[in-house]
């Protein structure tokens, strides 16, 4: 029998992180695993009271520095496939089963959920419409393979891929295009599934703000051009 885990990296959720996982339960009998990033609210509270397992880091590290806690754990406790998804109720828990089936069929290394394909309405704001049709641009561009979401979070990788992630590479801000492209360097393979999107419930994005658009942008730009120039081993 193969282990499966869900890990759900978190900050300041307390409104939302029960649901989450109660929809989660609803679907699969997967692990779950919620990373709190330094929140000051009571997320880890309602995580555990709610049936997760809880990992507290002790001051806010980003959202990759959470994710990566969330591998190195998972092959730790010798997971061999992990679903990602946020702790804000955007991701659609529905689609859970159908990320378990694809990985398990050993057909990819990694199955991303796209909010652009299938019978979606998700509507981005101009300036994240923008930003994902570039990297969109620039995936097909190095990679040759067309990703219609490079920066979803709601995926699902095999054991090779998340301890591959536990690595010093794996950036620990804005782990999205950038992520790929490494990924096809490497040698791994990427196939995506139709998923259902809301808008996060608070207006809260990590890329909300004219400085932190331009900075995310500067670090996804020069987090491709070293994914390009490292070597293509693992």
């Amino acid at each position: 029998m193969k282990k499966k885990c869900i890990i759900i990296p978190a900050f300041n959720e307390e409104e939302n992180i029960a649901s989450v996982i109660a929809g989660i339960k609803n679907q699969t009998d997967a692990d779950i695993i919620v990373i709190d990033d330094g929140s000051k609210d009571h997320t880890a509270e309602k995580a555990g009271n709610a049936g997760a397992f809880v990992i507290r880091h002790p001051f806010n590290m980003g959202y990759g520095a959470a994710l990566q806690t969330g591998y190195k754990y998972a092959v730790k406790k010798k997971y061999d496939f992990l679903l990602q998804m946020d702790g804000d109720g955007q991701h659609d828990p529905n689609a859970i089963p159908e990320f378990f089936k694809q990985i398990e069929s050993s057909v990819c290394d990694v199955v991303i959920g796209s909010r652009f394909l299938g019978e979606g309405n998700y509507k981005a704001g101009v300036l994240k419409s923008i930003g994902i049709g570039l990297f969109t641009f620039i995936i097909q561009i190095i990679c040759r393979e067309r990703i219609t979401d490079p920066t979803s979070g709601y995926q699902c990788l095999n054991r090779k891929v998340f301890t591959f992630f536990t690595q010093d590479s794996f950036p620990c801000d804005y782990p999205d295009a950038n992520i790929i492209i490494m990924l096809h360097r490497m040698g791994f393979t990427i196939k995506e599934i139709p998923v259902v999107m809301d808008v996060n419930p608070a207006g809260r994005s990590m890329h909300k703000g004219f400085f932190t658009l331009v900075y995310y942008f500067f670090k996804m730009f020069l987090s491709i051009f070293i994914a390009l120039i490292r070597e293509k081993t693992r």
